[in-house]
């Protein structure tokens, strides 16, 4: 006979009893070996694939602003109603992923979302592209069990790694959602856009059902109380609720910049294409390259170091993002320096959290996640009221307010911690 696959990709991953203390019975999935390079290109795939169904709408807000008669404001509200489905998909869908199989539940989350999409691209009103806006948003909470799942699977060795290619893939599907939708558009309407990510879904529903292993549940929870125990995490993990908070902050600047990016560009004096818009999400690619690398230092206790490092460049980003309105390449820049920011502190946030209880982590994604697009949801809001009222240069003013509130969250938290050493005896140079 020949010898067995090793391949996590190919087996039923064991699970083990952890003792989870959100529930009376634990358990989690144990890596057999490291995860095969195609089953975490997979993974990024997948993840980035539903992450992009949120971002769509964004270098197209002029296009269907047009064709179903919007105000501005509406307009700019299409992202924040996506973004609070999504939300609700965080709260009440995540935390599924340590109850039920996750293999079937995030194939059945993706048809369900290419279903959406589909109806989404042949939406007669408003009121039915609003509707289906929401729906898109709750099941494109699957990229967040997805990536619960990669880090169950993943080897406690090349966790950090394994779950900063992940956020790649998330990251890289978000700005390829921009580019591709402007130029989808600009050859067959903005409708084609959602027609085509309908039958991308659909494959991707395939290649998970085909390529990824079984993964049995992680409790035996009832929902309601699986539910109530997300909450119990936030009250009991300390270095969640700060990472949340952390996380919000970082997710209200992201939408202010590009909730009314688009329709600043369409607008004078650029008057740039939906093609043209669309590229605009590339300037965000060191984003990509800064998931993994601070996934990296964060395994290596530099997470402290990643965070104030992230939290002043969302601050100075806005610097030249705010001459935006004016000079094209200053805005680039900007967009640059934000989003490697921005996903620089996203990745040492899951970092940190991943390590608090292995056998609830889509309950802590969960948790993480529904405050994390909280303060996106938020942020959109707020930037689609201000830019009506105040354009360019209060929004700018509106999300370096967001990056201030993220320095002075880590000067808190630092000095809250030095106090803390003292307190017990503790002194250092450093201190």
């Amino acid at each position: 006979m020949g010898k067995p696959s090793t391949d996590p990709a190919h087996l039923t991953a064991p699970t083990v009893s952890t003792g989870d203390p959100s529930g009376p019975v634990g358990t989690a999935p144990v890596p057999q070996a490291p995860l095969a390079t195609a089953t975490v290109l997979l993974l990024a795939i997948a993840v980035g694939t539903s992450a992009a169904s949120l971002y769509y709408a964004q270098p197209l807000l002029a296009s269907i602003r047009h064709d179903l008669d919007l105000g501005p404001t509406a307009a700019g509200l299409t992202v924040t109603i996506t973004q609070l489905g999504y939300a609700v998909g965080l709260m009440l869908a995540v935390p599924l992923g340590d109850l039920v199989e996750r293999r079937r539940l995030v194939v059945i989350m993706c048809c369900l979302n290419a279903a959406t999409l589909a109806v989404s691209g042949a939406s007669p009103n408003a009121l039915v592209f609003f509707v289906t806006c929401a729906m898109i948003g709750v099941f494109a909470a699957t990229a967040q069990i997805l990536v619960a799942f990669s880090a169950n699977l993943a080897a406690p060795t090349e966790r950090g790694k394994v779950v900063g290619t992940v956020m790649s893939g998330l990251l890289l599907g978000i700005l390829a959602a921009r580019t591709v939708a402007g130029y989808l558009a600009q050859l067959g309407g903005w409708r084609s856009v959602y027609w085509f990510a309908a039958g991308l879904m659909l494959l991707i529903a395939l290649a998970l059902r085909v390529r990824l292993p079984q993964a049995p549940p992680a409790t035996d929870l009832r929902y309601s109380a699986l539910l109530r125990s997300v909450v119990a995490l936030m009250r009991e993990e300390p270095v969640l609720r700060v990472r949340a908070l952390y996380g919000a902050l970082a997710f209200a600047g992201f939408s202010a910049l590009w909730v009314p990016l688009s329709l600043m560009l369409a607008g004078p004096p650029h008057y740039l294409s939906t093609g043209l818009i669309g590229l605009f999400g590339l300037a965000g690619m060191a984003g990509a390259l800064g998931a993994p690398l601070a996934g990296r230092v964060a395994d290596r206790g530099g997470a402290r170091r990643t965070t104030i490092l992230a939290a002043l460049l969302l601050t100075v980003a806005w610097l030249p993002t705010g001459f935006g309105r004016t000079d094209i390449p200053l805005l680039i820049l900007g967009i640059l320096v934000f989003d490697f920011a921005c996903q620089s502190l996203h990745i040492t946030n899951q970092s940190e959290i991943y390590r608090l209880r292995p056998d609830a982590r889509s309950r802590l994604t969960s948790a993480y996640m529904t405050c994390y697009f909280t303060g996106g949801v938020v942020g959109s809001a707020l930037a689609s009221l201000v830019y009506a009222s105040s354009g360019w240069t209060g929004d700018s003013l509106l999300g370096a307010a967001f990056g201030i509130c993220t320095v002075l969250l880590w000067a808190a938290q630092t000095i809250r911690a030095r106090g803390a050493r003292h307190s017990l005896g503790y002194h250092s140079p450093a201190a």
